[in-house]
């Protein structure tokens, strides 16, 4: 059987780049870290490394062995976090991920009262505009937003928004109107669009009447970025009409910095959904805070 040890040791070279280094953050010796491997390539049968007098590499096979060696480690490490956890509460490491925008809204904050009600739990938070990956990240729970695509993971629905077309007051006023007012006149508009989506001008929408029809932009592309908040921020000064999250920019609409366009056509709604790594072991933690996140946005 293979010492979890150096599986440690085996991820700890690869994502350290040397034996010197990954000895440092293990506080081991360099001669003991590289004889473990050795030893673990042998009892393999296969290269995991190739050495050079500078620097190693991982050969195609040590590629796959290392993100499975990251599997097995969180695993067991989500099992001992369990069994401890029966006695002394929640504790060890809670990592979770999710867009910056939501992130401050709604999961931080979150977190926060959950942490305050599990004082041995420790919290990392990384907000990213990235569909990180959860194993290669090491997290527990990643926060995504929109339609969720095919996954390895296990999904839980947290909750459902709508999103809007938006456009500042000064810009609509270029229209000489109070407002766009057809679906023609929105596909003319400047439009301001999410540069991680496949269609960001293309979208089913539901007519006053009930009928569904497809929206298209009929203008190109007047300006991209690849977060929720840039695209406010153009909407916000003037540039053009951008999709947005009905929890974003409800204050804007609130203090009419914000004018929401065609009010009465209602565009796909986007779920909210908590991955977890599809393990067969799901850590108390990572169900804990799931079903908190739940009660409190459905609460």
């Amino acid at each position: 059987m293979v010492n979890m040890q150096r599986l440690e040791m085996f991820v700890a070279v690869v994502e350290a780049g040397t034996f010197t280094r990954a000895a440092q953050t293990l506080g081991l010796t360099k001669a003991v870290v590289s004889f473990n491997i050795k030893q673990l390539e042998q009892e393999l049968g296969v290269a995991l490394l190739t050495r050079s007098t500078r620097q190693i590499s991982v050969t195609q096979t040590g590629e796959r062995f290392y993100h499975h060696c990251l599997w097995l480690l969180q695993e067991a490490e989500r099992v001992l976090e369990d069994v401890r956890g029966d006695h002394a509460g929640l504790t060890g490491t809670l990592r979770i991920t999710t867009t910056p925008e939501y992130g401050a809204r709604v999961v931080a904050p979150a977190l926060a009262e959950f942490v305050s009600q599990h004082p041995e739990l420790r919290i990392q938070f990384v907000s990213s505009s990235q569909n990180d990956d959860l194993i290669a990240g090491r997290f527990d729970v990643a926060i995504r937003l929109g339609q969720l695509t095919d996954s390895n993971h296990h999904a839980r629905l947290i909750d459902n928004f709508a999103i809007f077309p938006v456009a500042s007051p000064a810009y609509l006023a270029r229209f000489n109107e109070e407002t766009i007012h057809t679906l023609q006149l929105l596909a003319e508009a400047n439009w301001i669009a999410h540069s991680r989506l496949s269609t960001p001008l293309n979208w089913q929408v539901l007519t006053p009447e009930g009928e569904h029809v497809i929206f298209e932009a009929s203008q190109p592309v007047k300006m991209m970025a690849d977060s929720a908040s840039a695209l406010l921020a153009f909407a916000l000064n003037g540039a053009g009409v951008a999709l947005l999250p009905s929890w974003l920019v409800k204050e804007a609409l609130e203090h009419h910095r914000l004018v929401r366009v065609l009010p009465d056509h209602q565009f796909p709604q986007q779920g909210i959904y908590a991955l977890y790594p599809g393990t067969r072991h799901v850590p108390e933690k990572v169900r804990r805070f799931i079903d908190f996140l739940h009660a409190r946005i459905n609460g």
